[in-house]
């Protein structure tokens, strides 16, 4: 099954990067979005609907615990050995401050950012928790079958637009000729540092690697991994891929002022996908606007590992 899900994301890749009208480029965000609230609704009926979980929400809350500030750790310790030898980033921000250089000048990130997920911010829980409520009292038996299309439909549609998003995107190319591209160097070991964290959770808490490999790989991307590892494992490893990744957001939001204090790139170590959303604002408040441009580079090159890395590591592990 993973294959197609792969599939829409070729294909949604595919047809970004050929200059799709103007018009789809803007209702894909709303498109998105209408996918995004129906995948944490089914998710949260998944949840409201399994006795197994819901018995054992406190259990699994506490490995989710442990596996984001894991995935956090092991993100932050490459990204600042990245620093310290091929990537200073108090360097670059020095030069990016000097040349003037913004993502445009015209444009406040916090402002823009605050104004596309303000929104989300309270309607992706809200609609985890309607899911769960309905799913534990109100849903009845003969609509459970709907539940598993429900979730592959939504998926098949938010891979296929998150596609068209990214490979429409070709602006984050310009940017990292502007920083270097070396920058690249920063996804890469926050994608490194956070599989690593998988295999040592799995170690610790004992639980099977796909529960704990795949969830930590979703680096912040808490609504397309809960969604992946439901479709591919059920519903508990998909509890495990939403919480862990919902986890590794708030716990960042709570530790910017000690991230910082550690190195200008561990924020954005530890936003991971998120730097291109809901954490650019926060971020960039405590590493400066110059690396602004730094955070939101990485969190688009994250987002689309998590997208391609998904199918990989689902079809690996099943």
């Amino acid at each position: 099954m993973t294959w197609i899900f792969f599939l829409c994301l070729i294909l949604g890749l595919f047809f970004g990067l050929r200059n799709p009208p103007e018009i789809i480029q803007k209702r894909i965000n709303t498109i998105i979005n209408i996918a995004l609230v129906i995948l944490m609704l089914t998710i949260g009926l998944h949840i409201g609907t399994n006795e197994s979980v819901m018995s054992n929400l406190p259990f699994i809350g506490f490995h989710c615990v442990v596996i984001s500030f894991s995935a956090i750790a092991f993100s932050v310790i490459l990204t600042v050995i990245i620093e310290k030898t091929l990537l200073p980033l108090d360097l670059l921000r020095e030069r990016l401050l000097s040349e003037n250089i913004n993502i445009n000048p015209n444009v406040n990130i916090e402002e823009e950012e605050n104004k596309k997920t303000s929104s989300l911010i309270w309607i992706m829980p809200l609609s985890i928790v309607s899911g769960v409520l309905l799913g534990s009292f109100l849903l009845p038996d003969s609509v459970l079958p709907l539940i598993g299309h429900m979730l592959t439909g939504s998926l098949v549609i938010l891979l296929i637009s998150i596609g068209i998003s990214i490979g429409s995107n070709k602006g984050v190319f310009r940017y990292i000729r502007v920083v270097g591209f070396k920058v690249v160097l920063l996804s890469i070991a926050i994608l490194i540092g956070s599989i690593a964290s998988g295999f040592f959770s799995g170690f610790l808490l004992k639980l099977p690697f796909h529960i704990t490999v795949i969830s930590a790989s979703g680096m912040s991307y808490y609504s397309l991994t809960g969604a992946y590892m439901t479709q591919v494992f059920g519903i508990e490893a998909g509890t495990y891929g939403f919480v862990v990744n919902v986890m590794r957001e708030f716990f960042t939001v709570l530790l910017l002022p000690v991230l910082v204090k550690i190195s200008k790139g561990s924020p954005i170590a530890s936003g991971a996908s998120g730097d291109m959303d809901t954490m650019l604002a926060p971020i960039t408040r405590f590493v400066g606007v110059e690396l602004g441009l730094v955070a939101l580079i990485t969190g688009i090159l994250v987002s689309l590992m998590v997208t391609l890395l998904l199918p990989v590591l689902c079809h690996l592990f099943s």
